[in-house]
């Protein structure tokens, strides 16, 4: 009986390793998970610098995580200098980058993970930075051992021929393999067939997952090297999520490539819908949005839980008047709303979500109201050259999305509720949803708002019930018909909302909570003193903030600021700005002449703030300069002071504005500076 008992032990064991392997096993072989329902955000865009320094976006981590599932960061180690990351030239141990520290950097991946957030690594390794000459990687010592890719790890015919040209001449090999994908002349191609090559990057890939926390991989330029790398590094890494950037307007070109990613007869990695992405473009800026029927890999059911939707990047974005690139001209909202209807996984582009947060919250609210995944079936719904209608079948209703300029010329049938609208674009969904649905998305916001609360039923007569202190409704909370508007005052809000049926009974709560504060837009100045450096006029470019700070001169320099005013003695070039919310800023550098010299980048300014350009430099010649604000501001209070009683003006004071000696008396004073008559004195 005991051997019995041992045989069955050992046989429910081996099953459960068996288990334990298929699904290890399973798990490595998941290029994207099925029936996905996630959203993504693009968490840059070019030269933000800013906007996505890792300090910045895990402030954010808390409202992002109420609406994506998926953050992709710009590639985040070292560059060796400011970058936003494609040159990568580290791999395993300087992640002190443009965006922050390594320790700024895990701290941002595990708060996102704390509010659901899933973080995605952007991952160059098509193409290598090098440190100082054509040919020479730096060596890396990561858990123990020293990894360094050599010559013989670049491509024989990178640079089209130059790089072995040169390294002939100076007395080094490059490898015997041709690229296997298409050349890029800025660095050096990897070879991928190298031994050593695939060591470095399962090495890397590996670190990028267990040590710094991501959860997956955006592949860079993938059509660098053949698909079967792909497939081979992320084989072995395993990460959860995976997409490459293959970058090709053809549907079919796109399908191959994600097929080419197979190991095992499984596909391995995600793609971008570049198909998707120019469809939507050239239906949005050529007016005719009967062209979205043209469609992309999304609308292949074979391939839409491949499919990673955008519908603008930081390359395609429009960066400049001299660097336009290729964007969508008009309308990103109903852009925007076609895509988060749609099947895929959506990918929210960040200056979008910034510029447009309202509405994209509201969008995404609906689709997940709706249970569309990236398996979700969907097909055309009506259309005309003025607006066109998409309906998405989700796991608990259906979604149909009115995009174009004539979106408000169409009618649906009474199946229909609409949830939300905007410029261009209208959404609804399919009344056997049965549930409440609050319009007002959680957030922040600035000064008193109001919500509407619309039951989705295929019940005439139902009603709703709220609360607005937390609570959860009961049949017995204020009850109201669809359509009702509740106030949402200042201060914090848990709104929670409830169907109320014939019989009494509750549907499910939906929830917002908001932060409602006072605010008034206010004005600042910002003043430039050039002493130390002998600028006779100030250049102001700048940017950031809600988008309205842009200068009047639209191209490099920027406004020319000529006139200054004088304080306490210093010539001060100044230029104002009105700051139009809580989190609205502006970013500056300041230049001479034509724009050069200048100094380095000075972000996040909301107030009133002095500036001294010094002649120290960083290794772009970029001058730095000191924040001398609280110096200026209490000398700035105390010649108003000063001038409003004449009896004071030979008094002295601190810079803090307090009276430390009368007239003449400055035997008691210790070293500093001080203020007398209005002006600055100093006490040696």
């Amino acid at each position: 009986m005991i051997k019995k008992i041992l045989y069955m032990l050992r046989d429910l064991a081996v099953v459960a390793l068996l288990v334990l392997t298929y699904a290890t096993r399973a798990h490595a072989q998941s290029a994207w998970p099925e029936a996905y329902g996630g959203v993504m955000l693009q968490g840059f865009y070019w030269d933000s610098y800013d906007a996505t320094r890792w300090t910045n976006l895990e402030k954010q981590a808390e409202e992002l995580g109420q609406y994506f599932d998926l953050v992709w960061l710009p590639q985040s180690a070292n560059c060796g200098g400011l970058s936003m990351g494609y040159d990568d030239l580290y791999w395993f141990t300087n992640y002190n980058s443009s965006f922050g520290t390594r320790d700024e950097l895990t701290s941002l991946i595990k708060t996102f993970k704390n509010n659901g957030i899933s973080t995605i690594a952007d991952v160059v390794i098509n193409h290598r930075k090098n440190v100082s000459n054509w040919v020479d990687f730096p060596a890396e010592t990561y858990n123990g051992v020293t990894y360094q890719l050599q010559s013989t790890d670049i491509c024989a015919n990178d640079d089209a021929g130059a790089t072995k040209e040169w390294a002939e001449a100076n007395g080094y090999s490059l490898s015997s393999n041709n690229d296997t994908g298409e050349g890029w002349d800025g660095m050096r191609d990897l070879d991928h067939k190298s031994d050593n090559v695939q060591t470095n990057v399962k090495a890397y890939l590996s670190m990028l997952l267990n040590d710094l926390g991501y959860a997956g991989f955006r592949y860079d330029m993938v059509k660098g090297y053949s698909a079967s790398f792909t497939a081979l590094y992320n084989a072995y890494a395993r990460p959860t999520f995976s997409v490459g950037e293959y970058w090709d307007g053809n549907r079919s070109t796109v399908e191959n490539w994600i097929n080419g990613t197979k190991s095992d007869g499984v596909i391995q990695s995600a793609a971008f819908d570049f198909p998707f992405r120019y469809t939507v473009r050239d239906a949005v800026n050529n007016g005719n949005w009967s062209n979205l029927a043209n469609g992309g890999v999304v609308t292949d059911e074979g391939f839409n839980r491949y499919a990673v939707t955008f519908v603008e990047n930081h390359d395609t974005e429009y960066r400049s008047a001299t660097s336009q690139q290729d964007p969508i001209r008009k309308d990103t909202l109903a852009a925007n709303a076609f895509m988060l209807a749609m099947p895929g996984t959506p990918c929210v582009f960040l200056k979008h979500w910034i510029d447009c947060k309202r509405d994209i919250k509201t969008m995404i609210n609906a689709r997940k109201l709706a249970g569309i995944t990236n398996t979700s079936t969907s097909a055309k719904y009506t259309s005309a050259s003025n607006y066109y209608g998409q309906r998405t079948n989700g796991t608990r209703a259906d979604l149909l999305a009115i995009v174009g300029t004539g979106a408000r010329d169409y009618t649906p049938t009474a199946r229909w509720i609409e949830v939300a609208s905007g410029y261009h674009y209208r959404y609804f969904i399919s009344k056997n949803a049965e549930t409440a649905w609050i319009d007002l998305p959680s957030g922040t916001y600035q000064n008193e708002q109001q919500a509407t609360l619309t039951a989705i039923s295929q019940s005439t007569d139902v009603k709703l019930v709220y609360t607005t202190d937390g609570t959860e409704p009961t049949a017995n909370s204020t009850q109201v018909a669809s359509g009702t508007t509740i106030n949402i005052p200042l201060g914090t809000t848990t709104l929670k909302a409830a169907l109320l049926n014939s019989d009494g009974t509750l549907g499910d709560v939906i929830t917002r909570q908001y932060v409602v504060e006072s605010f008034q837009p206010y004005t600042i100045t910002v003043y430039v003193n050039t002493d130390q450096v002998g600028w006779s006029s100030v250049n102001f470019w700048t940017w950031g903030g809600d988008g309205t700070h842009a200068p009047a001169n639209t191209s490099w320099p920027g406004d020319k600021m000529s006139s200054s005013v004088s304080i306490a003695g210093k010539n001060w070039f100044s230029k104002s700005y009105t700051i139009n919310a809580t989190d609205d800023y502006v970013n500056f550098v300041f230049s001479t002449n034509s724009g050069s010299p200048q100094t380095v980048d000075i972000n996040n300014i909301s107030q009133d703030t002095y500036f001294e350009i010094t002649t120290t430099t960083d290794d772009q010649a970029h001058h730095y300069v000191n924040d001398v604000t609280s110096t200026y501001t209490a000398i700035r209070h105390l010649e108003m002071q000063n001038a409003s009683d004449a009896n004071a003006s030979a008094a002295i004071y601190d810079l803090q504005g307090r009276l430390v000696a009368q007239p003449n008396d400055l035997s008691r004073l210790p070293k500093g500076i001080y203020i007398k008559g209005g002006k600055k004195i100093v006490v040696k």
